[in-house]
């Protein structure tokens, strides 16, 4: 039953997508069509748009799974991002919006008159948004994987295919309506189940999930383990296993599983009686309900230096994500695309009030995620475990289509941010044809990197690409728009260190390692150290060449500034 309203839901969605980017479609035909939309979208409409592409697989799923496993001090990522857009409204929206540019590496060319580093823009544009696609799509896969039992593939299939088809078809244009009704459908999606789960756990009579000790099996549980899991067990328990367990192969007799380290292999069932304590998975810490409540309390190395290092990111990453700038440039002046701006953080706070009970719930009726890994599956789950039947499976059905108006929304944004950049940086072909061939090469590279990467979670890869913009394309807008003495020489080396830093340790986080101490932490959360770096070299260096402030300088500051007619 849950399958069937699982596919339902996404059949509905897609029904929906078709309609909408068929009515963009039949008027796209032009570059600017493709790339901003004619620079004619209303202020509320953009902002419903935005909110669709920042609402990814890392808010839907990852903010959820986050705080199942975390804890309060996760609460903290979702108030930096609705922040980030605070100081998207203060430094950035209205003087990039009167530039007149389409892209990010337009607006760099620009102001500095340098080929050159619209190309190391280019590239950063690109770095970003391959990073932001990765939990797009294995988000995807995880979704139809974990409520259809499909392979993981099926969700890249289905994400990617129609991206595809939207973008290539009708571009910003296209995809406008699309993101901007799937925001609201999002809300929706995540709004009605939570509402009626959270009056389900009143009417149970079951006890505060944040306090009262490690989380436990709350009743006999039967947990699945897909992959191949290294646990940790916090007490010795008495179990029932059919498969693999430390490389003996047991058929279903009782088993005990002393305190520590312990390796479960792939397709192993493992019964737990109700009231032990749940194992971690490896790279989650176990935490008692005091831990879980505290800020900064992750049980990691070096924790607060994570934290910190990691806010920073989401803060001024926000600043300078590709596809949500290129939003901006859609709005008709610098007052609209200010006003718009402005009402984003009511949208993003009205979203990001419900993933938290989702996260908290989980504790009590889904706390096998946290052995088995899969944390960013709690908003999937925990519809059918406190509701099973018919109503469970309706609302399984809504939150899919809600969680997959999320891949879909923010992967239109990325790949027409990203082919929009590439195809103004080969002028040279017709606008239209190479902007098509850049949704083509967008699309490409995840799915060659995404096989290899293996299980990762959602917030944690979107937390990379966040950092790679806070370390690069941030401090350009900043400077480049506040600052006249910024320099080419002083903007490319600021680019190629602070974006150079992150991307690198991006690069090694994902197909290298475990990484343990000082070395772990930076390479999770390097914007600390990146991004004040990438500032003071764009300075120093600009200061060092100050001689070679572009000409007209003064006269793009003006621009920037003063008010349209």
């Amino acid at each position: 039953m849950t399958a069937t309203a699982s596919a339902a839901g996404l059949a509905a969605l897609l029904v929906m997508i078709a309609v909408l980017g068929g009515y963009g479609r039949r008027s796209a035909c032009t570059t600017s069509d493709l790339l901003v939309a004619s620079r004619g979208v209303t202020p509320w409409w953009n902002a419903s748009a935005i909110g669709g592409e920042y609402i990814s697989a890392a808010a839907f799923l990852g903010t959820a799974g986050l705080v199942l496993a975390y804890g309060a001090d996760m609460l903290w990522l979702p108030i930096a991002a609705t922040a980030g857009y605070v100081l998207l409204l203060a430094f950035v929206t209205a003087p990039l919006r009167r530039s007149g540019t389409y892209t990010v590496s337009d607006f760099a060319e620009w102001r500095l008159g340098s080929t050159a580093v619209r190309r190391i823009v280019t590239c950063c544009v690109c770095c970003i948004g391959w990073f932001y696609l990765l939990p797009q799509f294995q988000g995807a896969g995880v979704t139809l994987r974990v409520l259809t039992g499909a392979p993981v593939w099926a969700g890249w299939a289905v994400v990617v295919t129609v991206t595809l088809l939207l973008v290539v078809s009708g571009g910003m244009r296209s995809i406008t309506a699309v993101q901007a009704i799937q925001f609201w459908v999002k809300v929706a999606a995540v709004a009605v189940p939570a509402v009626a789960l959270l009056g389900m756990w009143h009417m149970d009579g079951s006890p505060d999930p944040t306090t009262g000790g490690p989380p436990r099996f709350e009743r006999t549980t039967r947990v699945h383990v897909s992959t191949d899991a290294a646990v940790t067990v916090p007490a010795d328990i008495t179990v029932t296993a059919r498969g693999r367990v430390d490389g003996v192969h047991r058929h279903g007799e009782a088993t005990t599983l002393a305190e520590g380290r312990h390796t479960i292999a792939r397709e192993t069932e493992i019964t737990f009686p109700d009231g032990t304590a749940v194992p971690h998975t490896e790279r989650l810490p176990a935490q008692d309900g005091d831990a879980w409540a505290t800020p900064f309390g992750r049980g990691e190395e070096h924790g607060l230096f994570r934290t910190c290092s990691a806010l920073l990111a989401v803060l001024l990453g926000t600043m300078g994500l590709p596809h949500i700038l290129m939003r901006f440039y859609t709005s008709t002046s610098g007052t609209t695309a200010r006003r718009t701006a402005a009402l984003i953080p009511i949208l993003l706070a009205l979203f990001y009030v419900f993933p938290v009970l989702y996260g908290t719930l989980g504790r009590l009726y889904a706390p096998e995620l946290l052995m088995t890994g899969d944390t960013d599956a709690t908003v999937l789950l925990l519809p059918q475990r406190m509701l099973p039947g018919p109503a469970g499976a309706l609302l399984t059905g809504l939150v899919t289509a809600g969680a997959f108006a999320a891949f879909i929304s923010t992967s239109c944004g990325l790949v027409v941010a990203i082919a929009g950049t590439v195809s103004q940086c080969a002028r040279r072909r017709s606008g239209v044809t190479a902007f098509r061939a850049g949704v083509v090469f967008a699309l490409g590279a995840p799915l060659v990197l995404l096989p290899r990467i293996g299980p990762q979670g959602a917030a944690g890869l979107v937390t990379m690409a966040l950092c790679v913009a806070a370390c690069s394309l941030c401090p350009l807008l900043v400077l480049g728009i506040w600052w006249r003495g910024l320099t080419a020489a002083g903007a490319g080396a600021g680019l190629l260190l602070g974006g150079g830093l992150a991307v690198t340790a991006g690069v090694l986080r994902l197909f290298h390692g475990p990484w343990t101490g000082w070395t772990a932490a930076v390479l999770a959360a390097p914007a600390m150290l990146a991004a004040p770096a990438a500032f003071a070299a764009m300075v120093a260096v600009s200061l060092l060449t100050r001689h070679r402030v572009p000409r007209r300088a003064d006269r793009a500051l003006t621009q920037l500034h003063l008010p349209e007619r």
